[in-house]
């Protein structure tokens, strides 16, 4: 394309521009949103002589990433007309075309419709431009007691407010399918590890009550970020607030914020809610990646705990046997994705003056990719979880194996009178004296001689060994006693509204 007929369409899936720079449109490809916005050519405003190097342009847009927020942009500029009109700066006759011509933009933008280009940098710009080729003098109305500053703080707050009621609400459903298959698994055994070395037994709902509780945590983290970020920034300006006699807090409910920011050099310069709201999902990811690790193992040959299902994994292009867990494998190695946005937001920010500067624009790829990340691994990882199954049988063939009734002999005998290192010591001899012998197990030994190491442990200590005695012998609260799992999932079942079958 070139010359009058080009436009910049977006790639709305990738987020980038189609095509090459070269079928960018030239200076010279006007609309006649550009007319009306910016009849000289030039610079924005009348401040320049000289209009805009090709290269600047193509090194300052935005409009190829943050065409994400026009949703956000115009309910702030609705918000924000209608405020206008009430404090007596815009006509009620105005308000009402704003209003109705910020939703044609938006209906226009969400069908396709809208014609996108670089000279207009960026979203706030696009839509101003256009709303001025419909209304004329009317639509420059729009930007009055306000700057880009302070809107786009506005809009990037919305899109993330918006973004983590989604990823809540995805953390929900994993923790549901948790909960749920939790439920199934509660009356089998398997063995725990530390060190990835067999330690001592556990229910295997216990392990996915374990990754509830994490997630939990994470969405305590969000939730919190969400509190903190629901201020609204409109009405700080660019910097130092406005002498127009605007109401800001009328805006602010109107757009479902709590409150309005306190100071405004702050409010133009703030990406904490940023920062904190991408720490919360790189944590989620670090969870969700451990996981998935531990899945993959599960899954794998030498563990052979675990039969994932085959919807949810890949073949090999050479091995006609294999069974890939491709996507556990990509959720462990995208939450390196998320890490990454967080470290380039701490970076970005770090040192920079107050109030706003150009390096901000670049907050919102990685806030946007990190989102998109997270949501991505967790609309998979919810089947992923309702769709596995327990290879008991494999469970149950080596579980009375690698001595996970240890601790609980240890624990006999502490009850019994005897020191705490005095029994570890006693446990350890008889675990060597079974090693020594080739035994797998302390019920192979003989069982007099548990009485010539102890006489703590006389002929009934048989009878507390193995692991369906180890499992039944936790008492403490929060352990994998069998009773208390059983507690512990009715009592999410109640917190997350479910029915346990």
């Amino acid at each position: 394309m070139g010359g009058s007929e080009a436009r910049s369409q977006i790639d709305w899936t990738s987020g980038g521009f189609q095509g090459e720079p070269d079928d960018r449109p030239s200076r010279d490809s006007k609309t006649a949103a550009d007319v009306a916005f910016s009849p000289s050519g030039k610079a924005w405003g009348g401040r320049f002589e000289m209009a805009t190097d090709r290269r600047v342009e193509l090194f300052t847009e935005s409009i190829s990433f943050d065409h994400r927020l026009y949703r956000q942009d115009i309910r702030g500029s609705i918000a924000h007309v209608e405020m206008l009109a009430r404090v007596g700066l815009v006509t009620d006759d105005e308000r009402g075309r704003i209003v109705t011509a910020l939703e044609e933009i938006e209906r226009e933008i969400a069908q396709g419709r809208f014609p996108f280009s670089i000279e207009k940098e960026d979203i706030h710009m696009h839509i101003e431009s256009a709303l001025i080729a419909k209304l004329g003098d009317a639509g420059r109305k729009i930007h009055t007691a306000r700057s880009r500053n302070d809107q786009v703080a506005t809009d990037f707050k919305m899109w993330v407010r918006d973004a983590l009621d989604r990823v809540e609400a995805g953390i929900l459903t994993l923790q549901r399918a948790m909960i749920l298959k939790g439920w199934h698994w509660r009356d089998a055994v398997m063995p725990g590890y530390t060190h990835l070395q067999r330690a001592q037994p556990v229910i295997a709902a216990h392990a996915l009550l374990a990754y509830v509780e994490k997630l939990e945590r994470d969405q305590g983290r969000l939730r919190d970020a969400r509190k903190r970020l629901n201020e609204c920034p409109l009405g700080a300006a660019a910097l130092a607030g406005t002498s127009l006699p605007i109401d800001r807090r009328g805006v602010a409910e109107a757009l479902g914020f709590d409150r309005i920011t306190a100071n405004s050099l702050d409010a133009a310069s703030d990406r904490d809610f940023a920062l904190e709201a991408v720490f919360g999902l790189a944590t989620l990811s670090l969870h969700l990646s451990g996981w998935a690790e531990e899945w993959v193992l599960w899954s794998g040959g030498e563990f052979g705990f675990l039969k994932l299902p085959d919807a949810l994994c890949t073949g090999s292009s050479i091995m006609p046997q294999k069974k890939n867990p491709d996507v556990l494998e990509l959720i462990r190695g995208k939450s390196a994705r998320v890490v990454g946005a967080l470290t380039t937001l701490m970076v970005l920010v770090k040192g920079l003056p107050l109030a706003y500067n150009r390096d901000l624009q670049e907050d919102k790829q990685p806030v946007f990719d990190a989102f998109d990340t997270v949501e991505s691994i967790l609309a998979v990882a919810a089947p992923l979880v309702e769709g596995a199954e327990l290879n008991r049988e494999r469970i149950l063939r080596d579980l009375e194996d690698g001595f996970l009734d240890a601790t609980t002999l240890m624990e006999h005998l502490i009850a019994r009178g005897a020191p705490q290192r005095s029994a570890h010591e006693t446990v350890g001899r008889l675990v060597a004296e079974c090693e020594r012998r080739g035994l797998r197990r302390l019920s192979d030994l003989d069982p007099a001689l548990f009485a010539q190491i102890d006489p703590r442990l006389d002929a009934e200590t048989p009878k507390l060994l193995g692991v369906a005695q180890a499992v039944k012998a936790f008492r403490s609260e929060g352990s994998t006693a069998p009773d208390l799992v059983e507690t512990q999932l009715r009592r999410w079942a109640d917190r997350l509204q479910l029915t346990l079958e």
